[in-house]
């Protein structure tokens, strides 16, 4: 399997029954939210690109495998009304409808008239609110844990790409007992979603790549690096539906609302001979579809 021994692993601490890890900022330096993307993995030397046994698959995290895009959405509904006063339910819709970039980028594209001194203020408050209101209680989908389970069983190596802070990432990857099984972790600290693939790309090359996301920029950010094949999470709560239809229509070789059965998914989608653009079947899709009013 393709991940760090334990020793070798990121230096937070284990959650375990009797223990919570307190949801604090990872290491001594203040982030810094950048207006515009930053060099990839700038905080750390070059990785020596290798060579991997099957392929990897690169996961977004919020609301690919956090289950917490309902409520970050609300957050960023409040800050986006109280500093540009925009109604929370348009700032929510505006949100959900530009998720996948950073939220610098999102507040950039909204509001480029405003300042840009305003406009980091907004992003800064977003990131610290997110942490509290958001990730303090934020869960993993029931099914990620059997599911890397499954993946690092079948020799996939595992990373993750987030346009959130990668010491947040880490952390709530961490006290949720998920960290073990990646590799890496980019944030947005290390670049944009596009970046991230290309990095991987190098690291990997001549390797398969799979991105796991949940939005429409998930789904372009694939396609715009050479060899990724993008696959996506279908959501659906209060006021907001993408389907796996939507999905596969941007691009998405293979969309549900569950991730269950994505093993399954990739070895249709690399299978000699086979076509690559698969779905659930159709009793599998309604029975993940979510009920109404989540």
């Amino acid at each position: 399997m393709a991940n760090q021994a334990p020793e070798e692993r990121s230096e937070l601490p284990m959650a375990g029954p009797d223990r919570e890890v307190p949801l604090t900022m990872a290491g001594s330096a203040t982030s810094q939210f950048a207006e515009i993307s930053r060099g990839v993995i700038a905080d750390q030397g070059p990785v020596a690109a290798r060579t991997i046994e099957r392929g990897a698959v690169v996961f977004d995290v919020d609301g690919t495998l956090l289950d917490d895009m309902a409520t970050i959405s609300e957050v960023a509904a409040k800050v986006l009304f109280e500093a540009f006063g925009t109604p929370e339910t348009e700032g929510r819709l505006h949100y959900l409808a530009t998720t996948g970039m950073p939220f610098e980028a999102q507040v950039s594209q909204l509001y480029g008239a405003a300042p840009l001194e305003l406009r980091r203020s907004v992003a800064q408050q977003f990131h610290q609110r997110k942490i509290s209101e958001a990730y303090a209680r934020a869960k993993p989908f029931p099914e990620i844990p059997k599911l890397l389970k499954r993946l690092a069983a079948a020799k996939w190596t595992l990373a993750v790409s987030t346009g959130a802070e990668r010491e947040m990432a880490d952390l709530v990857l961490e006290r949720e007992g998920l960290r073990y099984w990646f590799e890496d972790v980019l944030g947005s600290g290390q670049g944009t979603k596009r970046e991230h693939l290309a990095e991987y790309r190098r690291r990997y090359s001549g390797a398969p790549i799979v991105l796991v996301g949940d939005s429409r920029f998930d789904l372009e950010a694939a396609q715009s690096v050479e060899g990724v094949i993008a696959v996506a999470r279908a959501s659906s709560f209060a006021n907001w539906n993408l389907s796996p239809d939507d999905l596969r229509r941007w691009g998405a070789k293979w969309a549900d609302y569950s991730l269950t059965g994505l093993p399954e998914a990739l070895e249709q989608i690399f299978a000699p001979g086979k076509k690559s653009a698969v779905g659930p079947k159709p009793e599998a899709r309604a029975a993940s579809r979510p009920r109404k009013g989540r």
